[in-house]
């Protein structure tokens, strides 16, 4: 994704079981690199983790 992912889209590199297909891969984006995810970012269940990045991007947008 050259230019970014747009909020509130899905990352094409996600693989249906919710893995990064780029992880560990030289050509990972620097965004994804830099990321620390905290265990309240992952909550307990996949909805959880889907809300809270949601959340994330309203709260982060320009």
């Amino acid at each position: 994704m050259p230019n970014g992912k747009p909020a509130g889209s899905r990352c094409v590199h996600l693989t249906e079981a919710n893995f990064c297909a780029l992880f560990g891969h030289p050509d990972r984006p620097q965004f994804c690199l830099d990321l620390r995810p905290k265990p309240e970012m992952c909550g307990n269940t996949a909805a959880e983790a889907t809300q809270y990045l949601a959340q994330l991007e309203v709260d982060t947008r320009p």
